[in-house]
């Protein structure tokens, strides 16, 4: 199988079906994403769109955004460099600027006509992925790492590389002569990615190729057990407004840990409130540890109760001052 039809293949696993909108590629000039530029086109015949978000958070990222505008010009294919309105600053500035990124691809994605959006996230990617996640003690939602599809910021994003090494996709960039620069983060041991990758490098015994593969394993159960929950949530629940009850008696623990951050986000959702943080990645334990004791208990402005074994969730009173 040549790489096109490798490609075109993954892509087809990553959608479940055939793909035969046009795709757009999140592409930033570095080897991985270049690289994805090429297969794409080959593999799709060209129909493809292609962005390069400009965080203005570096002052080479314009100098990228012009690289990779180039190379499409010569693949003969669309191109537009996407900047957000403010400055993004302040704490977790990574995060920060992840949210701004998929922000920007979404807007630009739907005003496009683009179906879904691609990113270059590869094998390596992932097995780092999966240890840092370990590292933190994380669940099975996030040992299962980057998904080869998920929604985000209203727009479908694949990742159709999380097969492929990054090794082989820097060497296809060089064998189709592409130009593409190295992020200078990459090399910067302040960052927790960083120095995962570097243990990685120097320790090729640790797989990561099988540690990419036993993520995609948690991914595949993560899914089964959100098919349960929802299954679960259609039987046990009931919703009126901000007012949420879930039947929880006899449930595992994990189901019960799942229905407990849907019912908070639901609750959420209905009064619009987005501070503090709250996703399915939150850890609840203390919320679930509460209710198991029959006790009324607050989370991210949310106050659940329980009485024989059903919840009850609604928006928690307003602090007094």
């Amino acid at each position: 199988m040549d790489d096109a039809a490798r490609f075109r293949a993954d892509l087809t696993h990553a959608f479940g079906r055939g793909y035969d909108g046009v795709l757009g590629l999140a592409v930033s000039g570095g080897p991985d994403s270049m690289a994805m530029l090429a297969l794409a086109v080959e593999a799709l015949d060209g129909r493809v769109s292609v962005a390069t978000v400009d965080h203005g958070l570096r002052p080479e990222a314009a100098e990228e955004a012009a690289l990779v505008a180039g190379a499409c010009a010569e693949f003969d294919v669309s191109h537009v460099t996407l900047t957000p309105g403010a400055a993004i600053a302040g704490a977790s500035l990574q995060a920060r600027a992840r949210a701004v990124r998929y922000e920007l691809l979404g807007r630009w994605a739907a005003a496009g006509g683009v179906g879904a959006v691609a990113t270059a996230h590869h094998a390596d990617d992932q097995a780092e992925t999966f240890l840092m996640r370990a590292g933190r003690g994380s669940g099975l939602a996030g040992l299962a790492g980057v998904r080869a599809r998920t929604t985000i910021a209203g727009i479908v994003v694949v990742r159709p590389l999380l097969d492929w090494r990054r090794a082989e996709l820097r060497a296809l960039a060089r064998r189709r002569e592409l130009r593409f620069i190295d992020d200078p983060a990459n090399a910067d041991d302040r960052y927790e990615r960083t120095r995962v990758r570097q243990l990685l490098d120097a320790h090729e015994w640790l797989g990561p190729a099988n540690l990419a593969r036993s993520a995609s394993y948690l991914a595949e159960a993560d899914g089964d057990l959100r098919a349960v929950v929802d299954w679960l949530w259609a039987a046990r629940a009931m919703t009126d407004g901000d007012d949420v009850r879930v039947d929880a008696t006899d449930l595992p623990r994990e189901i019960r840990r799942r229905l407990v951050r849907r019912a908070v986000t639901v609750v959420r959702a209905v009064i619009g409130l987005t501070e503090p943080v709250f996703s399915e990645a939150s850890n609840v334990e203390a919320l679930l540890d509460g209710l198991e004791r029959g006790r009324r208990v607050t989370h991210a402005g949310v106050l659940a109760s329980v009485r024989e074994g059903r919840w009850r969730l609604r928006p928690a009173p307003p602090r007094r001052q």
